[in-house]
C-alpha cells in the first residue's frame, strides 16, 4: 500500500505540474524509486509510462483550451510543449486530427450551438421543459 501511495503521489505531481518541464529522475526520487523501477511500477498501475501519461495529460489540457477558442500556438506552450511541430504531431496521433482542424471543428460546433441550441438538447428533455411541442402518437 505504501508503494502504491508513492506512485499515486507521483501521478498527482504530473497532473499538477504538467505545464512545467518535468524531470523523470526527480519524480522517481520523490517516490523513492530508481528511475527504471519507477517507470515499470507506474506502467503496471496506469498502463502507460510516466512520459506517455504526461503527454496524454498535456493533450487533454490542450483540447480543453482549443475548445474555448485558444489559438494553437498558445495552447501548445500553455500545456508545456516546447515545439509546435512535436505538439501537432502528437496531437494528431492521439486525437486523429491536427490541432488547427480540431480548433476549427470546435469553433464551428460553438457557432452551431449558438445559432440553434435546441439541436444540441435531447428531445425528451426539451419536450419536458416545454421548449418543444409534445409529439403526437
Amino acid at each position: 500500500m505504501y508503494l502504491y501511495r508513492r506512485l499515486v503521489q507521483a501521478k498527482l505531481s504530473i497532473d499538477t505540474h504538467y505545464a512545467q518541464p518535468i524531470d523523470l529522475n526527480n519524480i522517481a526520487d520523490e517516490a523513492n524509486f530508481s528511475k527504471f523501477h519507477f517507470i515499470k511500477q507506474f506502467k503496471n498501475i496506469y498502463y502507460k509510462t510516466p512520459h506517455q501519461y504526461l503527454i496524454s495529460v498535456r493533450i487533454a489540457k490542450a483540447m480543453e483550451l482549443l475548445k474555448t477558442g485558444t489559438p494553437v500556438s498558445v495552447a501548445c506552450y500553455a500545456v508545456g510543449f516546447e515545439s509546435l511541430g512535436s505538439f501537432s504531431g502528437l496531437f494528431k496521433r492521439t486525437v486523429g486530427t491536427t490541432p488547427s482542424d480540431y480548433l476549427a471543428q470546435q469553433q464551428k460546433l460553438r457557432t452551431q450551438r449558438n445559432e440553434s441550441p435546441l439541436n444540441f438538447i435531447p428531445g425528451c428533455f426539451a419536450e419536458k421543459n416545454g421548449w418543444l411541442k409534445k409529439s403526437q402518437f
